[in-house]
């Protein structure tokens, strides 16, 4: 126990001697968590339009439609730890960002639902790799002292990417009069065409992303997992200087040393008791972040917004309004998290949030539209994007052992795109039976039984090394 804490101090107190270059390399890889924004929340505006092309009626079949990427989500997920430890990251983001190319350029093509349904499962793909692999990267290449921040660049990119989704999504659908016959709005211009160049929009990105990722190097804690130090030592060097790559090495080094004698990382790891508590937690808190129910005010923001008396024009307008405040609020969390700390940040955003969606589920229930609706909807999506948003990400690639990070980080996010499909799919049926102030109600609940599970079972992260916080989560 007392080695590692030494050499991880050290590393600490060495600081890096620059810091553009893992910046640039930081940006880059965020660069996946644009497209994960885009295609993600693109559906929010496009819905509206193939759903008048698919002919689609059914609550059960709009949940499919607008969750189906989730599966592929789970899938990337699931195959992303195992490609991370086996190819290296900076592979799997490369893959991610073609498959982000091939598989919207197809959704946006295409002419029957099923062939919709398989694009856009495939795109899911390249989110799952990405939301892993993206943050893993990056948290493997910061230096301690603004790991927070550069992992933050990752959720800030998310939601330049959602922003960027709903302005096209605005810009791209022309007008829709009121009171028009379904024939003609069948075949208006936004059914037929519009919501495929929504999709179709993200395709430029996804090239640049791929172009990019060529240039970016490999993570050193990977490097040196494969006894490649030289190529490490290179990499940290550009980071952040020779004593900086020395310090580092030497602590990620014994790291490794103690882990010699127990077999290659796997699944099973983590079932070790040293282990199994801090899974369970980055399982809590990513299943969390989704049962705010957030991304219900994304992804079915005109169901939310129409049932508050909002037409379909003001509806989209809405929809770029809080991606406004996503940006706004992200931002400030970057500048907070490595000031504040994780854990205080967490409590925060689970009250706040909460807090929000029972006084939106008492606006609904006393009749309240309008205004009201919209700044208390704003309210939680600005706590959450100061918060939960970010705060989780940067949680989840830091608190695992360096050994079965990418697996844990892989077991994490898969369970939050299993309560990502949940939450999506089961929407449009709880709207029916619950109504829209039952369904904030429930949100508003999970969120406060929410901050109880921080309070007791979250660690504070703000300011160690990766090699300090495993041996404090691990009690080596």
């Amino acid at each position: 126990m007392q080695g590692p804490m030494i050499t991880g101090a050290q590393s600490a107190s060495t600081p890096a001697e620059r810091t553009t270059y893992v910046w640039g390399i930081a940006i880059v890889a965020a660069l996946g968590g644009l497209l994960f924004g885009y295609d993600w929340v693109v559906i929010g505006g496009a819905r509206q339009f193939y759903e008048q092309y698919f002919h689609l009626t059914s609550p059960a079949l709009v949940g499919w439609a607008n969750s189906c990427a989730l599966v592929g989500c789970l899938i990337g997920s699931l195959a992303a730890g195992f490609f991370a430890d086996r190819y290296g990251r900076r592979r799997v983001l490369l893959v991610s960002a073609v498959l982000f190319a091939v598989s919207s350029a197809l959704t946006g093509w295409a002419y029957s639902f099923n062939s919709f349904i398989v694009w856009r499962i495939l795109g899911g793909t390249a989110i799952g790799l990405s939301s892993n692999v993206s943050p893993l990267y990056i948290a493997e290449i910061s230096p301690a002292a603004i790991r927070g921040r550069l992992v933050s660049l990752n959720q800030f990119a998310i939601v330049i990417g959602i922003l960027l989704a709903q302005v096209v999504n605005w810009l791209i659908a022309r007008p829709v009069p009121a009171n028009l016959s379904a024939d003609v709005l069948l075949h208006s211009w936004n059914v037929q065409y519009g919501w495929r160049w929504m999709f179709m929009a993200v395709v430029a990105p996804a090239i640049v992303f791929t172009i990019a990722s060529l240039f970016i190097p490999e993570s050193p804690r990977w490097l040196l997992t494969r006894e490649r130090e030289a190529d490490a030592r290179e990499v940290l060097q550009r980071i952040g200087g020779q004593l900086y790559a020395s310090a580092e090495i030497e602590s990620i080094e014994r790291a490794i040393r103690a882990e010699a004698d127990t077999e290659p990382s796997s699944w099973r790891e983590l079932l070790r008791p040293s282990v199994r508590r801090i899974v369970l937690v980055g399982i809590g808190l990513a299943v969390l972040q989704q049962w705010t129910g957030i991304n219900t005010l994304f992804n079915y923001a005109a169901e939310v917004y129409r049932s508050a008396g909002y037409g379909a024009n003001d509806i989209l307008l809405n929809i770029v309004i809080t991606g406004a405040i996503n940006l706004v609020f992200t931002v400030l969390a970057m500048l907070l998290v490595d000031r504040l700390g994780r854990r205080w940040m967490m409590l925060f955003g689970c009250v706040g949030i909460g807090v929000s969606h029972l006084l939106c589920a008492f606006a609904y229930r006393a009749g309240w539209r309008g205004s009201a609706v919209l700044v208390l909807t704003l309210s939680a999506i600005a706590c959450y994007a100061l918060t939960l948003a970010p705060v989780t990400w940067v949680l989840i690639s830091e608190i695992f052992p360096n050994r079965v990070r990418s697996h844990g980080v892989s077991a994490a996010v898969s369970a939050l795109w299993a309560a990502s499909f949940a939450l999506t799919y089961t929407f449009p049926i709880l709207n029916r039976s619950l109504g829209t102030s039952g369904i904030f109600f429930c949100y508003g609940l999970i969120c406060l039984l929410g901050c109880g599970l921080v309070a007791m079972f979250v660690p504070e992260t703000k300011g160690r090394t990766l090699e300090q916080i495993e041996a404090s989560v691990t009690g080596g």
